[in-house]
């Protein structure tokens, strides 16, 4: 192909990632360093109160907002550096917590970031293997079935995949929430009265188990894609060998998937990183906090109509940068079997 014809395929792509993805990022990078502020004036102020021969007055400095000759306040954009950031992370406030009777650990979670951050971790790292292992075990099941079956497992199976999460999650909670159906049936079950939603780790762990129960039709389907291209002259041999099942999903099967399962864990890392359809769906915030619904809260309107815009460009960066430690182990995985195949 010749470089002008590439030229034209390529640019399309290469302006909307400019324009959606590498502009936004830089814009969001260059105001985490940078905080809009009121323009105050300094001025001295005198009030005064009835006295018996004289009144008694008083002056005090006050900052006053200057106004612009529009009537409003007047702002002014100024560069703090990493002020932003320590505000985020409140290293004040962990520093303190560690000192002696500081409260440790359990102090700096309480802390909003590093709260947000340790549901985040969790929120992924649980739900990574639950739904690579029983996507993968579904997919099995259905390769197995009879043709004439596949069709409406592979249906009902994806059933989950296909509704919207706040949907899913709103669903889910419904059946939790006051004397829903599964909270009847626990309590019956357990015979005593229970409160799904009264705690967080309650919270935490129906959270847990909605993921995967939603993201693991997405892992089936790619593993089931997969299973069909498997080499059955290597399954025969291994059957010939006398190799068991266990063995021929081991050494035959799952290397076989395995770059399919590298993929599916980048996506579900990059997805579950960002988790707040949940949050919103299961009304989990007074429980649950997590790093991009910190993001949300800092965008949220305070009781005077503003933002703190600087603290969730700082908070997304560092969401960002999260993502990216995350998948470097994933991505150096992929980028050694690469040059290994190419050597090859």
């Amino acid at each position: 192909m010749k470089g002008k014809t590439f030229a034209m395929f390529v640019a399309p792509s290469l302006l909307m990632m400019l324009v959606f993805i590498a502009l936004p990022l830089a814009s969001v990078f260059w105001q985490s360093f940078h905080e809009t502020r009121a323009v105050v004036a300094t001025t001295e102020i005198e009030s005064c109160t009835p006295g018996f021969l004289a009144p008694t007055c008083t002056r005090e400095t006050r900052a006053v907002p200057k106004i612009g000759a529009d009537g409003k306040p007047m702002t002014e954009t100024v560069f703090v550096g990493l002020d932003v950031y320590r505000r985020v992370l409140d290293t004040d406030a962990v520093a303190r917590a560690f000192a002696p009777g500081g409260g440790g650990i359990s102090a700096v979670l309480s802390i909003d970031f590093w709260k947000a951050l340790r549901f985040t971790l969790t929120f992924t790292l649980v739900t990574l293997p639950l739904v690579i292992g029983l996507g993968l075990a579904i997919a099995l099941a259905v390769n197995s079935l009879v043709r004439s079956l596949r069709g409406p497992a592979i249906f009902i199976t994806l059933l989950p995949f296909i509704i919207t999460p706040v949907i899913g999650a709103l669903a889910v909670r419904w059946l939790f929430l006051g004397d829903g159906v599964l909270t009847r049936a626990i309590e019956w079950a357990l015979g005593r009265d229970i409160s799904m939603f009264a705690q967080g780790w309650t919270i935490e762990i129906m959270m847990l188990i909605y993921k995967v129960w939603h993201v693991a039709p997405f892992a089936f389907v790619v593993f089931y894609a997969a299973l069909q291209t498997v080499d059955q002259d290597t399954l025969e041999s291994a059957i010939v060998d006398g190799a068991s099942r266990f063995e021929r999903l081991r050494y035959v099967v799952i290397p076989h998937l395995m770059p399919l399962i590298v993929f599916v864990a980048l996506i579900h890392l990059m997805d579950s990183y960002r988790v707040f359809d949940e949050i919103v769906g299961f009304s989990a915030q007074a429980h649950v906090l997590s790093l991009q619904y910190l993001t949300y809260s800092f965008l949220t309107p305070d009781e005077t109509g503003s933002r703190a815009v600087a603290r969730a460009a700082a908070s997304s960066m560092l969401t960002m940068v999260g993502i990216v430690v995350l998948l470097i182990p994933l991505l150096r995985r992929t980028w050694r079997a690469h040059r290994g195949s190419g050597r090859g």
